[in-house]
């Protein structure tokens, strides 16, 4: 019998099918967004996770080693299995990819310069998916490598995930935003996405980064998410980077 071609053909879906460690995986992930387990608290080992789960040790090794990967959860030998926290001093690195070009290590300083609440507009509630006109916070501040001022971040945060914050308490401490917002509000970054692109600088990004208007920046930018997939910020960098370069490790 021969097909007629005017007529679409029908297409049985295939079923999804999730390895039995991704569910493991799955549920694990859960317990995080849960709380059940906070950043720096150790998991309890594998051989309990088994029994709780009513799996094999080898299933539940395979769940922790890809959640260890995407920096979720941290080994420590001898120790056990932590929750990653942006308190390990290594995690400043994984959203932070500015090097000197001299490749000298120089310590970033974050230097808040403003916090308001504020309606957001079309292109930011399209990144944090809101509404238009729904509240955001909008946060200014610099970052300094050896008392250069090399960073200048627009940082826009949903606004119901972070009730009260202000300009002092960014101000306060020695600690990275992203530290701040996981001990304060419980809000882990765990991922970001980011877009590069070549910008000229206006008046107002000039004036603060010591360039002159119209000199060439780097615009990085960024969507960070947290459990769930869930955009929680939205960022424009403007980096200088006349003695500075954007470095990522592939592989």
């Amino acid at each position: 019998m021969n097909r007629d071609p005017s007529r679409p053909s029908a297409r049985v879906a295939s079923p999804t099918f999730s390895p039995l460690y991704r569910q493991i995986k799955d549920f694990m992930i859960r317990s995080l967004e849960a709380g059940e387990w906070g950043p720096g608290d150790a998991i309890p080992s594998e051989g309990e996770l088994a029994q709780r789960f009513n799996v094999s040790q080898g299933t539940v090794r395979k769940a922790i080693d890809e959640m260890a990967s995407e920096n979720l959860l941290v080994r420590r030998q001898g120790k056990g299995t932590f929750v990653a926290s942006h308190d390990d001093p290594r995690s400043f690195y994984r959203f932070l990819r500015l090097v000197p070009d001299s490749g000298e290590a120089v310590q970033a300083v974050s230097v808040p310069l403003s916090c308001v609440t504020r309606p957001a507009g079309a292109e930011v509630a399209a990144a944090l998916g809101l509404a238009a006109g729904d509240p955001v916070h909008y946060v200014e501040r610099l970052l300094r490598f050896g008392g250069d001022t090399v960073v200048f971040d627009e940082i826009y945060l949903l606004a119901e995930l972070f009730p009260g914050l202000a300009l002092a308490q960014l101000s306060g401490g020695e600690r990275s935003l992203y530290s701040l917002f996981e001990g304060d509000y419980g809000v882990r970054m765990i991922r970001a996405e980011e877009r590069l692109r070549a910008e000229p600088a206006g008046a107002h990004s000039a004036k603060l980064l010591g360039v002159r208007a119209g000199d060439p920046l780097l615009l990085v930018e960024r969507t960070a998410y947290t459990y769930g997939d869930k955009p929680v910020e939205w960022r424009r960098g403007h980096y200088r980077t006349d003695r500075f370069h954007y470095r990522n490790d592939l592989g």
